[in-house]
């Protein structure tokens, strides 16, 4: 079984992360991250645990954590998903300064491009 969640709810859920660790208490983050997931997907993931407790299973996931950073976060639910035969996949998980970093080097690459091109029509006008 695989678990896509998009971009919107990976931003949700790192910003729920951080306020956990800033507030050093992550009963909220606990809560959204179970409602993160579809009524049907919670179903699914009950019959594959031997406690049949999705929640308990959250709680167990956020105590192994630690609160320790929120990238640890995301690769301890991955790890612990795929012990009960399940891939969670998160669209982008990097903070927004990667994203930024990202953009810019798109438009350094689009700059590029458009000087190249500039140069190609030199060459063809001579």
């Amino acid at each position: 079984m695989e678990i896509y969640f998009d971009r919107r709810t990976v931003r949700e859920l790192r910003n729920a992360a951080l306020d956990a660790i800033e507030d050093g208490d992550y009963e909220a983050l606990s809560e959204d991250l179970v409602k993160a997931f579809s009524d049907e997907q919670a179903d699914e993931i009950e019959k594959r645990l031997s406690s049949g407790d999705f929640p308990d299973f959250i709680g167990e996931i956020l105590e192994e954590w630690g609160m320790d950073d929120v990238d640890s976060l995301f690769e301890t639910l991955e790890t612990r998903f795929a012990e009960i035969d399940i891939e969670l996949r998160f669209e982008d998980i990097r903070p927004e300064e990667d994203e930024e970093e990202e953009e810019e080097e798109d438009v350094d690459d689009e700059e590029l491009d458009e000087s190249l091109d500039d140069d190609d029509s030199v060459d063809e006008e001579e």
